[in-house]
């Protein structure tokens, strides 16, 4: 009997009095295990997901359920990075896989390989809690808006490459200002579309200052599509990726009524990717023309402000007085004193010259000649004095310049050769003070007050120590 014979109709299994087969508790769970596998190969399962966790080794457990049954089920590690919609306590999802059992708890899983929400409700749902988890970070505040500037030199677009966006945002952008535009290119749907987005806004603001030119706006373009088709702009990463730019960012997704994340993060949301490239930049003749008219003001307050000041200065000049008023008195009083100055120099130089007539009668040549006389006999006797205190003080340097020459004749050795001694000198010219340092038959120079010998040294017989340096001499040539 087959394995499967015995468990397809229980009806016909053998009473309890016939001879059962017996089995392992393994080999029943692996005949269990077939039998589900191969009833249940591939299917597709709706519930709610309740008990999500993610173990330490990356697999996925949770249970789907309704209002009557719980069915358990795993994700493993390479699914869960590869699936879409991410398992989240209360979704209800669509949950694609093949079932199986799992021997070591006698209970059966659901294996799951793909996993998307069930219904466009439970879409909304999702979107609406990841939103006010993300209003709640502060990310859709007012106060982080950043305003657009007026007259970028260079737009950034974040779009795709082949769609009609970037094509009316050019047409757009050449209609009203022509700029310079980077276009990086994206997928706008799809599962990648949604990293993609956010590493292009991201490397928009890591472009250095040196290299290629930085945006000063950003446009994130696509054009109109199904609700899951603008997905990607309502992922997690792509709304934070937007709120976290420093360059100012203007949303253009879907159409005016399509509502997507990135719009409440974005510091400008516009209804179409052709609105968003008028939000970019200002019309290039309104521009001109509003110069033009801020010229004509300018110069019609210019000529206001002189013709202001030119009726001032006019009030101004009439409250002065006339300029021959104004010097008549001046120019009288210099009249007055130009009559004057004649007889005034006349004047002065009379009583000039009477003050010296008057001092040139005192200056007689008695009273110069005896001004003189009596500084010629200052003179002299300053003169006598001098030469007497000059010869005073020379013999009182001559006094004692003797006696330092006294002081110095007795110090002298030529004072003590002249009593008798000699001063004795080796070969080389070293002085001999010890008769130790004299040998035998060395010569011997002898200095004498009145001259110089030579002689040799010689051993007496009683080996007395001799005495060299300064010693008396008894006769010319008796030295020792």
């Amino acid at each position: 009997m087959s394995d499967e014979t015995v468990l397809s109709d229980p009806g016909e299994m053998p009473l309890a009095g016939e001879n059962l087969r017996e089995y392992t508790v393994s080999e029943l769970s692996n005949l269990l295990k077939r039998a589900v596998e191969d009833g249940f190969p591939y299917l597709r399962v709706r519930g709610e997901l309740s008990r999500v966790v993610r173990h330490s080794s990356g697999h996925c457990y949770f249970d789907l359920k309704d209002d009557r049954s719980v069915l358990s089920a795993v994700i493993w590690k390479g699914t869960f990075a590869r699936i879409r919609v991410k398992p989240e306590q209360g979704l209800e999802v669509v949950c694609t896989g093949r079932l199986t059992t799992f021997p070591g708890q006698s209970k059966y899983q659901l294996v799951v390989e793909e996993m998307e929400l069930a219904g466009l409700g439970a879409l909304m749902a999702l979107l609406e809690a990841r939103k006010k988890k993300l209003a709640a970070e502060g990310l859709f505040d007012p106060a982080r808006k950043k305003p657009i500037p007026y007259l970028p030199r260079i737009v950034g677009v974040v779009s795709s490459p082949t769609g009609a966006v970037i094509r009316d945002i050019m047409h757009r952008l050449a209609d009203r200002c022509p700029r310079r535009v980077l276009l990086w290119p994206v997928s706008v749907q799809g599962e990648r579309a949604g990293g993609e987005i956010a590493a292009a806004i991201r490397g928009f603001n890591a472009l250095p200052q040196n290299g290629i030119p930085r945006p000063d706006v950003l446009i994130v373009a696509r054009g109109g599509g199904s609700f899951e088709d603008l997905l990607a702009f309502s992922e997690e990463g792509v709304v934070r990726a937007a709120a976290e730019s420093a360059i100012p960012l203007i949303s253009a997704v879907g159409h005016e009524t399509d509502t997507t994340l990135i719009d409440f993060a974005a510091d400008k949301r516009a209804p179409t990717p052709s609105a968003a490239a008028e939000m970019a930049v200002p019309v290039l003749r309104d521009c001109i023309e509003n110069v033009r008219s801020l010229q004509q003001r300018l110069l019609r307050a210019v000529a206001r402000g002189m013709e202001r000041e030119r009726r001032h200065l006019l009030a101004l000049a009439r409250a002065l007085p006339r300029p021959d008023s104004l010097f008549a008195l001046p120019r009288q009083r210099f009249d007055a004193s130009s009559g004057r100055l004649r007889s005034a120099l006349f004047q002065n130089l009379q009583r000039h010259s009477g003050r010296f007539e008057r001092i040139s009668s005192l200056l007689r040549p008695r009273i110069i000649s005896a001004e003189v006389k009596r500084d010629r006999e200052c003179i002299a006797d300053f003169d006598a004095r001098m030469v007497r205190a000059f010869r005073h003080r020379v013999r009182r340097a001559e006094a004692s310049l003797e006696s330092c020459a006294r002081v110095l004749d007795t110090l002298s050795y030529r004072a003590i050769l002249a009593r008798g001694f000699a001063l004795v000198r080796g070969p080389d010219g070293e002085l001999k003070r010890r008769a130790a340092a004299v040998a035998s038959g060395e010569m011997l120079t002898l200095k004498f007050s009145d001259g110089e010998a030579k002689a040799r040294a010689t051993e007496g017989p009683a080996a007395r120590p001799k005495r060299v340096g300064f010693f008396r001499s008894k006769a010319q040539g008796d030295l020792f």
